[in-house]
């Protein structure tokens, strides 16, 4: 497994801030005759304490190696998490009809790469500033700083995408723009720390999940065209 690029920087600077954290209690937090001890357990608490936040932050930025295989009749999730909602939508960015949503929740400890769907064509994608209510309020598809992607398949069939940022999420980045070609399982982006995807199928599109199913981005068939 490895560390996706989104990851670097994050870790690098929170790697500095906790060493400097460690050296100020080992170097220049003195020992109390009054309370002998104190000062070692302190040294091993925040040790301690240290490696387990590292080692949560490496665990959210974790790149698993997944098995993709490309089916062009297959809707494939987006992202890990848990599908919180399905139902119809009256869909009035793009389409201006009804369309059927799948909204998968990622958690804080969900891998937390996006990844396309289907393959096909970007027909249309438009970034929205907006508010951070959390992920899995119902005004968030429309409230919340989000990103559109539309994808168009070879057999002509139309996916959106979104993005949606959450309450602790603050930075939602995106892979591809419109006019792009891209393949099932592709990388379309990354959320920070908890979010949301909605995928709008056509209605006639078979599910394969239901509520409270666990997804795995790029593996889990959630629809069939």
């Amino acid at each position: 497994m490895t560390i996706h690029k989104e990851g670097y920087k994050l870790l690098i600077i929170f790697f500095i801030i906790l060493v400097v954290i460690n050296l100020i209690v080992y170097l220049f937090v003195p020992e109390d005759p009054a309370k002998p001890g104190m000062v070692k357990f302190l040294r091993i608490a925040t040790t301690s304490i240290s490696v387990i936040l590292y080692v949560l932050l490496l665990n959210f930025f974790r790149n698993p190696k997944i098995e993709i295989i490309l089916n062009p009749n297959h809707v494939l999730a987006p992202a890990d998490g848990k599908v919180v909602a399905i139902g119809e939508v009256n869909e009035t960015e793009y389409f201006n009809k009804t369309r059927r949503q799948i909204s998968i929740f990622m958690s804080p400890l969900n891998v937390h790469i996006n990844r396309n769907p289907v393959s096909g064509t970007i027909k249309y994608f438009k970034y929205h500033p907006g508010n951070y209510l959390v992920a899995w309020h119902p005004k968030s598809s429309a409230k919340n700083e989000r990103t559109t992607v539309v994808y168009e398949t070879e057999n002509k069939h139309q996916i959106l995408v979104r993005q949606i940022a959450g309450a602790v999420a603050r930075r939602i980045s995106c892979y591809v723009k419109q006019g792009d070609v891209v393949k099932q399982g592709d990388e379309l982006g990354f959320i920070k720390f908890g979010s949301r995807l909605d995928v709008l199928l056509p209605l006639d599109a078979k599910l394969n999940i239901k509520i409270g199913d666990k997804t795995v981005g790029g593996e889990t068939v959630i629809a069939e065209l």
